[in-house]
């Protein structure tokens, strides 16, 4: 059941958000000529010529690539107004006429600058009420670090909504190989079906916690090596302690609680020597008195069952498998059954206190239309989520979102705006069909299109650029140079066939341009190497105008990426069932490009 809700942090009204949709629509309609021209035309169809009036020297000084990207604009930021930009295209030709202010611009209409965005912090404060975070685990072992980054940050806040929510039911679209659906299961206690279209990643989930299992099973093996290297050491410098704890083993019943204590912290101690979920605190060995041994003991017992339970709870059900050897002596023996019990009801109570921790990955391919009743046969109160959901995927979970009614929250961070479908692109009338893009009434008025290139356009990472990590100009240089090669010596246009990371595996201009041609199936027998270097040297002094068009390209990309999420911002808005919608910046997006979530929480009445 829901707790009573706290105030959430105020929203952008409808009104709002579709004026500054309307204000970035509006230079983004000059704007994008840049970008819905694919680089390969950059010198088959002039791009240089066509769209820009300025040397590449002057474009590239303007957007201060010399200094981090951020400095070019930020200390006149307040005196700026949209028609401070009137004058970046000329009016007559549309050409970029002025970098200096295309960069003022870029930065004016992106979502750091606009204000639309509601900060993580705000978020978090007021889905936590006066409840306490959950400790962190660490992932880094289980997850390349970016994908850490994101599943750490992301599962805490599924985990708050769904508290405030008072749901236990989360449904991860587009699962993939169930990254953040296993750990809001093991962390949260949270019950999640991952579903994915591909059976490859759903196998791949299955997989994952199979090794996971297989982890957890090293540090047994580990741990037992430890526990006998241990029994050894003790042996050796303590031998007359040991024969009176050995004594007093035989001489108690099996349930006794002392020493026996002792020997099982150090057992589960050694299960997790360096074990990055939790750190197993330990006890000195020191002679003391039998009274304070006994004290210490139970009170590191009482610790340790906590502590370890934590563990427990973090790996799936089934995930501990206790063994033991049957060679040990009497003394050894006791040691492991004693063992075997304590970690059998450390494993029940695990079960009881979490049964609705529990991870489902399904295989199937999620349109608008889906039913989720047909895939998960217990569906119950729950929120959907979606880390990096492709194309048409982001848009849809949206729509169920809106639609279902048992569903309450979604958190959604798209990706791969390239694979949207656009209602516009092709001029085609399909009311009927359901499309990625627009979502929101305001820009199917206007009949906007972004065209695929510009939305490809949208998916560069200007934060990676400004920190260094340029763009591959000489790869996009070669490529742009076959195209004319292709285009004057075969008279292809158009193919269906593509290069590939031919570069990449390329030793010279010559040696990309023969494989290349092979890829495409054309003849390379009848272009002799002098020719395939005229071509070269022809082109070569003109590589600094693909540099700095592509860095147009990348300067704009956060704006054709504010269009499309204020465009799911404003069909939220649209709704008369949602209580609060919002965007919000959840990753560095120096580690992850696509950093920012889409968000709501459907009305109290709805639940």
């Amino acid at each position: 059941m829901a707790r009573p809700r706290a105030a959430l942090p105020p929203q952008l009204p409808a009104a709002a958000v579709v004026e500054t949709l309307r204000r970035v629509s509006r230079f983004l309609a000059r704007a994008l000529p840049l970008c819905r021209a694919h680089t390969v035309e950059f010198y088959t169809r002039g791009l240089w010529e066509r769209l820009v009036a300025l040397r590449p020297a002057a474009v590239m000084e303007a957007l201060a690539l010399r200094r981090p990207l951020g400095e070019a604009s930020g200390a006149a930021a307040a005196l700026w107004d949209d028609d401070t930009f009137s004058n970046v295209f000329c009016e007559n030709s549309e050409k970029l006429i002025n970098a200096h202010l295309f960069a003022l611009a870029a930065k004016y209409y992106s979502l750091s600058n606009l204000g639309v965005c509601t900060p993580l912090e705000d978020v978090l404060e007021a889905l936590r009420g006066d409840n306490q975070g959950t400790a962190d685990i660490k992932t880094d072992e289980f997850m390349n670090t970016k994908k850490s980054h994101e599943v750490q940050v992301m599962s805490e806040l599924v985990d708050n909504i769904a508290n405030y929510c008072g749901i236990k039911q989360v449904i991860d679209i587009g699962s993939g190989k169930g990254y953040l659906s296993s750990f809001l299961s093991m962390q949260y206690n949270l019950k999640v079906y991952g579903i994915d279209s591909s059976n490859t990643n759903t196998n791949g989930a299955h997989e994952r916690n199979r090794k996971l299992k297989k982890h957890w099973k090293a540090y047994q093996s580990r741990g037992r090596a430890n526990l006998k290297s241990q029994r050894l050491e003790r042996a050796s410098d303590r031998p007359m302690e040991d024969e009176i704890n050995c004594k007093e083993i035989n001489e108690r019943p099996l349930n006794n609680d002392s020493s026996l204590q002792s020997h099982d912290q150090v057992t589960i101690q050694a299960l997790v020597p360096s074990c990055d979920f939790t750190e197993i605190a330990t006890s000195e060995t020191s002679k003391q008195s039998k009274v304070d041994l006994v004290a210490r003991t139970q009170s590191d017992e009482s610790k340790l069952s906590e502590e370890f339970l934590a563990i427990l709870n973090v790996l799936p059900a089934d995930a501990v498998e206790v063994s033991c050897s049957s060679q040990c002596n009497y003394g050894e023996l006791c040691e492991e059954e004693k063992m075997q019990r304590k970690m059998a009801s450390l494993k029940a109570k695990a079960s009881e206190s979490n049964e609705s921790n529990m991870y489902f990955p399904l295989t199937s391919c999620i349109t608008a239309e889906t039913e989720l009743g047909d895939i998960i046969t217990d569906l119950e109160d729950c929120m959907m989520v979606g880390l990096h959901t492709c194309g048409d995927l982001a848009a849809n979970t949206l729509r169920i979102f809106t639609a279902k009614p048992e569903i309450k929250a979604v958190c959604s961070v798209g990706c791969c705006y390239h694979l949207l479908s656009e209602q516009f692109e092709n001029q085609q009338e399909c009311p009927e069909e359901v499309w990625g893009f627009p979502m929101c009434q305001y820009l199917k008025d206007k009949g906007w299109c972004c065209g695929r290139n510009a939305r490809m356009s949208a998916c560069l990472a200007l934060e990676r650029v400004a920190v260094g990590q340029m763009l591959p100009t000489e790869s996009l240089f070669y490529r742009a140079v076959l195209q004319v090669i292709v285009e004057e010596i075969y008279g292809v246009t158009k193919s269906d066939r593509h290069v590939g990371k031919t570069f990449s595996k390329s030793s010279s201009f010559i040696d990309y341009v023969r494989k290349a041609l092979k890829k495409l199936e054309l003849d390379d027998s009848k272009l002799p190497d002098s020719c395939i270097m005229d071509y070269y040297e022809k082109y070569k002094h003109r590589m600094n105008e693909l540099e700095a068009f592509n860095m147009l390209k990348v300067v704009l990309a956060p704006c054709i990426e504010v269009l499309i999420l204020l465009d799911r911002l404003c069909y939220l808005k649209e709704q008369d069932n949602i209580a609060w919608s919002g965007l919000v910046k959840l990753f560095d997006p120096v580690k992850s490009p696509r950093c920012y979530a889409v968000i709501a929480l459907k009305k109290q009445s709805c639940f």
